[in-house]
């Protein structure tokens, strides 16, 4: 079986005990509350009720991509320990991080011939980059060599499902995604827009539903559409939240309730602080595997 390294970035949202029992190494982000700089560590250094409560309290939050200089310094310290690397990135839907890889792996190649890095562009975000960072962990702990990982993973990467709604529209103004107007109005009503993730990595608005209830029922809804064996889906299920584990909790419970074969596979992560500056809280996504995007 052959030895390399497994990499990723820290807005997989997964947690950093998991990526170190999986094997699984990490670039972490940075993000800014007012003006002030931070590690997107996954929430070793503060709690996400802390990040979150900064933003509610008015905190003006900004992230910033990873440039080339710094993805040549990170894919050169790996180097050290092996010359053959698969690193997967943030959407290049959502993010430049893609490109800045893309340019640091030619450099990288000039100045170290014999290396044999692998660049995937994940497509996802979120828990849905960390799910399809746990299946492909999956596949080379089963003896898929780089390059077999490599073209698995463009493949896979398409029936990873991620489907969002949010409960606060305030975070979707400030980001231009919606007018003020809009917004205004749309947090009176408590309209909640229903998200999911292109074949391109980009999020797109899907629906506007009335509450939180029911827009975790069309996520739901959504899955049973879509996962993949219907109802007899036993793969893992990944969802994510911004400081509302209840909302999470109660699309976990009507998961299991309905996919019995998925019991124990239903896993609950933490937004990170480079998605959630973009989110804000109340936010809740739903990853799985099932028909192409």
């Amino acid at each position: 079986m052959q030895n390399y390294i497994l990499s990723c970035c820290s807005p997989v949202d997964l947690n950093n005990k998991q990526l170190n029992e999986r094997n699984i190494k990490c670039l972490f982000y940075h993000y800014f509350v007012n003006d002030e700089d931070f590690i997107d560590d996954m929430y070793d250094s503060q709690t996400p009720k802390e990040f979150y409560d900064k933003m509610r309290a008015g905190g003006i939050t900004k992230t910033s991509q990873i440039n080339s200089q710094t993805y040549y310094e990170y894919f050169e310290g790996l180097l050290k320990e092996n010359n053959v690397i698969v690193h997967v990135t943030l959407s290049s839907g959502l993010s430049g991080s893609y490109n800045s890889a893309r340019l640091a792996l030619e450099d990288i190649k000039k100045n170290y011939p014999n290396s044999e890095i692998y660049l995937v562009d994940s497509l996802c975000a979120s828990s849905g980059y960390g799910l399809l960072v746990d299946i492909l962990a999956d596949k080379r702990d089963e003896g898929l060599s780089a390059k077999e990982l490599f073209d698995y993973a463009e493949k896979i990467k398409f029936n990873v499902r991620l489907e969002f709604c949010s409960s606060d529209l305030t975070y979707y103004v400030r980001g231009g995604r919606i007018s003020k107007s809009a917004g205004f109005i749309g947090n009176m009503l408590k309209v909640c827009p229903v998200l999911n993730m292109d074949e391109a990595g980009k999020l797109v608005v899907r629906k506007k539903v009335m509450g939180s209830r029911n827009s975790l029922n069309e996520l739901f809804n959504t899955m049973k559409e879509k996962a993949l064996g219907g109802k007899d889906y036993s793969l893992k299920c990944y969802i994510s939240h911004s400081d509302c584990l209840p909302l999470a909790t109660q699309l976990k419970n009507q998961i299991e309730s309905y996919f019995e074969n998925v019991v124990g596979n239903v896993f609950l992560y933490d937004i990170g602080s480079t998605i959630g500056s973009h989110t804000g809280p109340g936010t809740v996504a739903l990853f799985f595997i099932g028909e192409k995007r």
